[in-house]
């Protein structure tokens, strides 16, 4: 199943506690999954999925996370058990960027 996301969207996990803010994205519809089940709206109900073992890397609040090319990002804003996915790709926590020295 595929969602729109835009900024300021808002989705939780239908697995774990994973809940997640959009940073960034640009227009379309993507397959955010996290736990091996697509995320869901805020107010959407889990249908009694489980955590599928593959997908259990976990999210740390606080983190943002990015696909590959940082074209999506996402605020984890309360982590969870189960690892999130975008079409098929794994999110990874994005990384702080060096800043040049002022020496």
């Amino acid at each position: 199943m595929s969602i729109p996301l835009k900024a300021g969207a808002r989705v939780k996990s239908a697995v774990c506690d994973t809940q997640a803010m959009v940073i960034k994205a640009p227009a379309g519809d993507y397959d955010l999954q996290c736990g091996g089940h697509p995320m869901l709206a805020p107010d959407g109900n889990a249908d009694g999925a489980s955590l599928d073992a593959n997908f259990a890397g976990g999210t740390l609040m606080g983190k943002r996370y990015v696909n590959a090319d940082e074209s999506i990002e996402l605020l984890c804003t309360k982590g969870g058990e189960g690892s999130m996915v975008l079409n098929g790709e794994p999110l990874e926590v994005k990384q702080a960027k060096q800043l040049p020295s002022s020496d």
